[in-house]
């Protein structure tokens, strides 16, 4: 009926048997099929990159991911599990040029675009075995089998048509803009690709001298943080409003700057200010270029003076900026302004030319150089070290810079409105995202670069024609009608293949040639609601029906990736959100806090993990160690706790239910608790149970996952170490069969539902509980617990009542042990009595109290001035200044009042006044430290307003009865250790002094009780015992104990 269950913490293997179980039965299928027809319930899964391996903080999202579907789908939706991939963009060409030994475009180019992108298309499915093994291992449930891909031709289809929907809305543009460009890759980056990267670096800046002509020893004084720019300045710029001065520096030189810095910047010289201006009143005023190169690259057009603006301010720097249009927005903005020459002394790579003295030096080499040329001509009035903030690129790890390109981009700043709109009616957990980390990005949202000058990814679908005319397509057979020569319907749409296909333009009848660009793989993934469906060419239903998503869950991340570019896209095309809920999850660092990486040494294999602990034990500690937006900090031994105080307590439940009732007999099917005759345990762990349904039910409709896992944590805790540890007799006693069956249907019911509540959790253990429990006792019964409903709180079983009582009577009993523990008094000796103060309980629940702390008497009391007292100190601070010498015979005094009624009358607000040497003294609550303490034979305790009384008297009857347990305890050890069945009944003899034989003779009944003993003897051993000695609280005695035979 019920097998024997392992009570070690190898959950690993018996794991593995519940996954071979639900593959070779189709469960995770099965479950698909049960819901058909079912309301429809979308979640969306963000497709992971193959061609990296999975780390443990994708244990952390699976788990996210894993928990509300399987909710969902107990609570009867039918719940779109579809797993997909991301398999375009720079990751993916990164790792091949590694694996190839390339090293950037051009070396990609001589080794061949068609060769190279194969193995692009190969590399994306590198780790594909290990994703699905861990996804597997972890017991996340997705469509694997039937994946959307972003390189299928249908899904780049559906992207072309989004492509030209944007464009026909006119939000689709080519633009010569500075944008953030990665050297390394060759190609711009967007907004949301730049706030992946950033890093805290030190630099050295610059603050540079610029002459001005015809007026002797006179610079503007500039400060940058670039200085591999300055060979490509043109102009400086200075903001209209702000005063400036001409100050003499140490009587040699004249600097021109913003008058409020003069003090931040010049300090340690001797400065006078000569005379001020206001920045318009510099305009147009020339100064001698740094370099003779820039001369030389602008050409003869004027340049080289100064601009007013006010982008320029006064919080750092010198208050005047140096301007290079090729390398900074404002600067771009303001030198178009002043039509000033365009001069980039950088070029694709990153690399300083134009004819400067460090022509092909990578720009962050350079900077040495230009300051040392600098320093060497008198140019440079200092060089100080500064630490900032700045971007790398988010794949390859080099630093970015802001570089003029001509790129294509989405016009987002036109419906930022609208986005932000649609971002407030997402259910962001948790709510700071909406207006914080998401909201923020949002208001200052900019227009997306979407091209990237890359090989493999998305082809841009933008023809031109030399006439000027440009189209877009938007499918296979838009391109097909309008192809000079039919590419035919199996045309692969990517790079190179798509560059040879000309379209006839129908402007002119020209030739018209592809844009060389791809998109960015962000669009992809951004794409996925409608791509994975290839609409809207098929699948419209389809797609109608499970947009916008219910639910989606990322790292923190992603408000700058997928989720930003989910809402972009579905604003743009279908003006609206594109998701409801969404679970930001923070990140996952090492036991120290810092972030994992190779180069610390620190990165954490989840194959490993699983393998160690098990996939149960790992999510339990995702969800209950913190919130789930906040960063953990994984640690192995806080997953072992975890797996301790949760999974083994529950284990240890299960197993105790398990082998008690195959001894039993026990047969589910025949017994309803309807029919059985329930104690109060019963009654409250019943009503417990239902009040956590409702619990759980509820934080998960609301995607709350920590609260109510602690909440079954707690259930679980309480089931096992008061349920359960109160009632064990029950299970294995002879007398009450009613009792009996009381016990056993109340545990039955109790663990097969907890099984049904944390299956979305612990979708393993709790399996093999349904599976023992249920499938091998009930005929018919679902074969899996993933199969079942969602359990239903039985509201007539909860008694709000009953637990508050219960609940009070815990936070005795824990102030009671604590009495016991500071008056070092077992449990196990008897006490007469233990007064409560502050709570109260029914006659029934004192009678548990009682047997739980082994009192005889539990009494309630408004009062413990009988058993407490408070000692009494003169306040040095307040009384010294008042009553010197007599500080030392005050606090004499004070010992010898009541500490009751002083901290009474301080209570009402009143005074205490005696006389010390005729000196009156008064005393108010400040003037005396108050603590509670313990009248003799008594100890207290107390919390949340409930004080506890231990009477430590002990009186010969009180020390007889605690001998006698003491000896129920060690025979209970013989008998575990002499591995005798827990329902074997023995004998036991005992050979001791005449005090404790007087104590056990007093006691057998309590003595058979507990031991399940027949025979009960005072008498010599024989060789048919197993016999050991014992110290029994300092009576030396000798035990025997034996299998009885009838």
């Amino acid at each position: 009926m019920y097998k024997k269950v392992p009570t070690t913490l190898n959950f690993v293997e018996r794991e593995k048997e519940t996954l071979k179980f639900w593959k070779d039965n189709q469960i995770f299928e099965k479950s698909v099929q049960l819901r058909q027809g079912a309301p429809a319930y979308t979640f969306f899964d963000g497709p992971p990159t193959a061609n990296g391996k999975p780390h443990i903080g994708h244990v952390l999202t699976r788990a996210m991911k894993d928990i509300i579907p399987r909710y969902k789908t107990m609570r009867g939706y039918d719940v779109l599990r579809k797993a997909g991939w991301d398999t375009h963009g720079l990751p993916v060409e990164l790792e091949v040029e590694k694996e190839l030994g390339l090293d950037g475009k051009e070396q990609i180019e001589q080794y061949g675009v068609i060769p190279f992108i194969q193995k692009c298309k190969e590399s994306v499915w590198k780790y594909k075995g290990e994703w699905e093994v861990m996804s597997d291992r972890m017991g996340f449930w997705a469509d694997m089998d039937n994946p959307y891909i972003t390189y299928d031709n249908d899904y780049i289809e559906s992207e072309w048509w989004a492509l030209k929907a944007i464009y026909e809305k006119g939000l689709l543009y080519k633009g010569h803009k500075i944008v953030p460009y990665c050297p390394r890759c060759g190609t711009a980056l967007s907004s949301h690709e730049v706030a992946q990267g950033y890093k805290e670096v030190k630099e050295t800046s610059a603050t540079v001298r610029f002459r001005v002509p015809d007026e002797e020893n006179t610079y503007f004084l500039a400060w940058t943080t670039t200085p591999w720019t300055l060979p490509s300045n043109v102009s400086l710029c200075v903001n209209p409003d702000v005063t400036y001065a001409y100050v003499r520096v140490d009587g040699k030189e004249t600097l021109i700057m913003a008058k409020d810095l003069i003090e931040a910047v010049l300090e340690g010289h001797d400065t006078e200010i000569i005379k001020e201006v206001v920045g318009r009143e510099l305009e147009y005023k020339h100064y001698e270029p740094l370099f003779e190169c820039t001369r030389k690259a602008a050409g003869g057009k004027d340049a080289f003076y100064v601009m007013v603006d006010d982008y320029v301010t006064t919080t750092d720097g010198t208050g005047i900026v140096h301007n290079a249009p090729a390398f900074g927005e404002d600067d771009y903005r303001v030198c178009k302004k002043y039509d000033l020459p365009f001069v980039q002394m950088v070029d694709s790579k990153g690399e300083m030319c134009g004819g400067t003295p460090w022509d092909g030096v990578f720009v962050k080499k350079a900077d040495p150089m230009v300051l040392k040329d600098l320093d060497e001509r008198g140019l440079l009035f200092a060089a100080p070290r500064f630490e900032h903030s700045y971007p790398f690129c988010w794949r390859c790890d080099t630093p970015l810079i802001y570089y003029a390109r001509s790129s294509w981009f989405i016009a987002m700043t036109k419906v930022k409105d609208r986005l932000i709109d649609y971002n407030r009616r997402i259910n962001w957990i948790p709510e700071t995202i909406k207006e914080g980390r998401m909201g923020n990005f949002l208001e200052n949202v900019i227009d997306w670069g979407i091209s990237r000058e890359r090989y493999w990814g998305t082809p841009l679908p933008v023809w031109k024609c030399s006439c000027g005319n440009m189209h877009v397509v938007g499918s296979r057979a838009e391109l097909r009608e309008m192809a000079i020569e039919d590419p035919g319907a199996d045309l692969e749409l990517h790079r190179p293949f798509i560059d040879a296909v000309k379209l006839r333009c129908e402007k002119c009848g020209g030739e018209m040639v592809r844009d060389k660009a791809v998109i960015d793989c962000w669009y992809d993934s951004g794409s996925m609601p409608f791509a994975q469906w290839h609409y809207p060419f098929e699948h419209q239903e389809e797609f109608q029906q499970n947009f916008p998503a219910n639910f989606i869950s990322e790292a923190i991340d992603q408000t700058r990736g997928w989720f930003y570019t989910l809402e972009a896209i579905s604003t743009l095309l279908f003006d609206r959100a594109p998701f409801e809920n969404c679970i930001v999850l923070g990140h996952v660092q090492d036991e120290q806090g810092r972030k994992m990486s190779k180069h610390l040494g620190n990165v954490v294999s989840p194959f490993d993990e699983l393998n160690k602990f098990g996939a149960d034990a790992l999510r339990w500690y995702f969800y209950t160690t913190s919130a789930p937006w906040l960063p953990s900090r994984y640690s192995e031994k806080a997953v072992r706790e975890g797996q301790n105080k949760f999974l083994a307590t529950l284990q240890n439940v299960y197993a105790f239910f398990a082998m008690y009732a195959d001894i039993d007999n026990f047969d589910p099917t025949a017994h309803d608790l309807k029919n059985e005759q329930l104690s109060l345990m019963d009654k409250w762990i019943l009503s417990k149970l239902n009040t956590l349904i409702k619990r759980v039910d509820d934080d998960l409709w609301n995607y709350r996952v920590t609260e109510p896992a602690l909440a079954i944590q707690d259930f679980v805790d309480e089931l096992s170490n008061w349920y359960v540890r109160r009632g064990r007799e029950r299970f294995w006693g002879k007398g009450d069969v009613k009792d009996k069956d009381a016990a056993f249907t109340t545990l039955y019911h109790v663990l097969v539902t907890l099984s049904k509540v944390c299956a979305p959790f612990i979708p393993f253990l709790s399996e093999e509980i349904y599976q023992n429990l249920v499938v091998n006792n009930v005929p018919g019964a679902p074969e899996s617990v993933h199969l079942c409903d969602f359990p239903t709180a039985d509201e007539s079983a909860i008694d709000a009542d009953m637990e508050a009582q219960m609940d009070a009577l815990v936070e005795v009993v824990q102030l009671g042990r604590a009495c016991r523990n500071l008056a070092n008094i077992k449990t196990r000796q008897t006490a007469a009595k233990l007064y409560v103060k502050g709570a109260s309980f029914s006659e029934s629940y004192q009678a548990l109290c009682e047997d739980e702390l082994n009192v005889k008497e539990v009494v309630f009391t408004e009062s413990a001035r009988e058993f407490t007292t408070y000692q009494l100190k003169p306040q040095m601070r307040t009384l010294g200044p008042k009553y010197g010498k007599l500080l030392g015979k005050i606090g004499q005094h004070l010992q010898t009042m009541d500490g009751n009624d002083v901290v009474d009358a301080f209570e009402r607000g009143e005074t205490v006044s005696f006389d010390i040497d005729g000196t009156l003294v008064t005393l108010s609550k400040d003037d005396v430290l108050t603590s509670p303490m313990q009248k003799s034979g008594f100890v207290a305790q107390e919390d949340k307003g409930v004080t506890v009384v231990l009477d430590t008297n002990l009186t010969p009857e009180l020390i007889a009865e605690g001998y006698v347990r003491e000896v129920v305890s060690k025979v209970q050890t013989m008998r575990k250790e002499s591995d005798f069945d827990v329902t074997d009944r023995v004998d036991v003899r005992y050979e001791c002094g005449d005090v404790l034989a007087s104590a056990i003779e007093s006691g057998v009944d309590m003595l058979k009780r507990g031991t399940l003993a027949e025979v009960v003897e005072r008498a010599p051993m024989d060789d048919t015992f197993i016999v050991r000695d014992w110290s029994i609280n300092g009576q030396d005695c000798k035990l025997g104990v034996r299998v009885h035979k009838a």
